[in-house]
């Protein structure tokens, strides 16, 4: 039976909205290389202060967020679990379970990936689970514009006078622009007066950039309007309008586009937030093509706990199955993620399951086993973790299945909103059953420590009690016999 699929145009939140416009950039992290890419653009002079951060606040940030109990009642029949390979591995993982159960901020996820999850596919319900279950609201990240906003369902964006840049056709973007991508994978360059509108989500807003000297306008459900005057410096900037209740937000520059880049918005509350970055015809590869800088600005200003990768599709082929090179491209991707990203995990996501086309119909994928085998392989040699999309899906019935219920593409490789749904539950159960063993562990650890205490609290009332005894002693020889 096929399930209906969701709307997510009407969903909504008390939450605050983040906004990225960003221009330029100044590097936060030091010059060095990894595999001939060089992680940082080389700056004459160092930078002077420049406010980064503007603010509109319609209503205190609230701090309700409180500690959470993970729930172990799971949402698909098997479990497959992130996988980690050592202890020492397992420590920006345990950071990242243990900011989901106790942390009072927003926790954030990025998922970088390819067509697989273009449109918010995983990442819509992967996002609604998680904050379901740990609190949060907000669609994550939105580009400044791109001709592929119709296919998400989850915020519905309108753009005017900008013009879109992917990565994947870096080559036609001006000479100015091709250095400054973000990990979006999109630079978007205004005319005078462009604008951009966001609806039907209510949440935070965070940052933004300008070059020269500029004006920029945002406009609250079409009737609160503010204007700031951001003066010219090639930082990354942030604005966050904060209020209680967002039906749409607006954001239009007045003045200053020349050498002007907006990259987005990003929509949160407190809670969990998940970023879909999908590229599509993406290997990982257009990771490296980013700005390193920027990465780590953004970073230095959200924060992210966790940045999972969801490539590989595109790299394999039927009866290849040596992939070692595409596995040191993975470490690259992951030691670069580390040093962009250093707050955050990394988990690597297996390849998904696919079919193709015999004499006989549709049978698996036969270069399957051994691209997950190499990824996993990556993923442990860097210390990241590891997640089998595979398994998930086979768990179900696999790709065969998916198509027969509707949840899959007649290609019989890419997953549609109903099956992104199937394999979000699956990665939220493992992450719960993550979250869960870390909650044990810690509470393992308290009631150890209270049992250390009182023994420790007994000892010292013993040592007490015998420091008081000789004097007891000397008292009883005062004593007359009777």
């Amino acid at each position: 039976m096929n399930t209906p699929e969701k709307d997510y145009s009407h969903r909504g939140w008390i939450a605050a909205l983040a906004l990225i416009a960003v221009l330029g950039a100044v590097s936060f992290i030091p010059p060095q290389s990894l595999g001939g890419v060089k992680l940082r653009i080389e700056a004459d002079t160092a930078p002077r202060p420049v406010q980064t951060i503007f603010e509109w606040l319609l209503r205190q940030d609230s701090s309700g967020r409180r500690a959470v109990v993970p729930d172990t009642v799971r949402l698909n029949p098997a479990l497959v679990a992130i996988e980690q390979f050592a202890p020492a591995d397992s420590g920006r993982l345990r950071a990242f379970y243990d900011t989901l159960l106790y942390a009072r901020r927003p926790v954030r996820i990025a998922v970088l990936g390819d067509s697989f999850i273009e449109g918010d596919i995983l990442t819509a319900d992967l996002r609604e689970k998680l904050q379901q279950a740990y609190g949060g609201g907000g669609a994550g990240f939105a580009p400044m514009a791109s001709p592929l906003t119709a296919f998400r369902r989850t915020i519905k964006t309108q753009s005017k006078g900008w013009t879109a840049y992917n990565i994947m056709q870096r080559k036609a973007a001006p000479q100015n622009l091709r250095g400054h991508f973000f990990v979006s994978g999109w630079v978007c360059q205004p005319s005078e007066g462009a604008s951009t509108r966001w609806e039907n989500t209510d949440y935070r807003q965070r940052f933004f950039i300008s070059p020269g000297d500029s004006r920029i306008e945002l406009t609250l459900n079409d009737s609160l309007r503010r204007e700031f005057e951001v003066e010219g410096a090639a930082a990354v900037r942030q604005v966050t309008v904060t209020a209680p209740h967002i039906r749409s937000l607006a954001f239009k520059v007045n003045s200053g586009t020349e050498g002007f880049i907006g990259y987005g918005a990003v929509f949160e509350a407190d809670g969990v937030v998940v970023d879909n970055y999908s590229v599509r015809s993406n290997n990982g590869q257009a990771m490296f093509w980013t700005n390193p800088s920027v990465n780590a600005q953004v970073n230095a200003l959200a924060g992210y706990d966790l940045v999972i990768l969801q490539y590989g599709l595109n790299i394999m082929q039927t009866g290849v199955h040596n992939y070692t090179n595409y596995a040191r491209q993975i470490e690259k991707m992951v030691v670069y993620v580390q040093q962009c990203f250093p707050t955050a995990a990394v988990l690597v996501l297996g390849v998904s399951d696919r079919s193709v086309k015999t004499d006989t119909g549709f049978e698996p994928m036969d270069a399957i086993p051994y691209m997950l085998d190499y990824q996993r392989g990556a993923a442990e040699n860097t210390g990241a973790a590891f997640w089998p999309t595979c398994d998930a899906m086979r768990s179900l019935g696999g790709m065969e299945q998916f198509v027969a219920n509707g949840w899959a593409g007649k290609d019989y490789t890419h997953i549609n909103y109903a099956g992104g749904r199937r394999v979000a539950w699956s990665l939220v159960d493992a992450i719960n059953a993550g979250a869960y063993e870390a909650h044990a562990a810690a509470e393992a650890a308290r009631i150890r420590r209270q049992a250390e205490q009182a023994v420790l609290d007994s000892v010292r009332l013993l040592k007490i009690d015998r420091e008081l005894r000789p004097v007891s002693a000397i008292g009883n020889l005062n004593t007359p016999r009777k």
